[in-house]
């Protein structure tokens, strides 16, 4: 019977060397699970940050491409106007369109050169 008692007693204290090995184990996978959850809410706060940021970016470029439509169609109409009003203004026309060439022509070298 004192055999049985030493075994159990025995046991006991390997059941608790055990449980504290796993507990400890068990903190620090909570640990690290932890980190793992801070630094994912980070990454989230910055995708919503900066998704923010773009879609206010993208609202700022619709209005400025909104108002270059309406100058050029401005632009547009008073050029029918000019091209409908007759002879008398072919030779001003030309050289609008001829000016019109050599601004494109520039842009186009100019903005290639740069972006190089």
């Amino acid at each position: 019977m004192a055999s049985s008692h030493w075994g159990n007693s025995r046991g006991n204290k390997n059941d608790d060397k055990m449980d504290k090995i796993m507990e400890s184990e068990n903190n620090r996978l909570v640990d690290n699970l932890s980190n793992k959850v801070s630094m994912l809410k980070g990454i989230a706060i910055d995708i919503d940050r900066e998704s923010k940021q773009q879609n206010k970016y993208l609202g700022g470029m619709g209005d400025d491409f909104g108002g270059a439509a309406g100058l050029l169609t401005g632009s547009a109409q008073r050029l029918s106007h000019m091209i409908a009003s007759g002879k008398s203004n072919r030779k001003l026309m030309c050289y609008i369109i001829a000016g019109l060439v050599f601004l494109f022509v520039v842009l186009y070298y100019g903005l290639g050169r740069a972006v190089k």
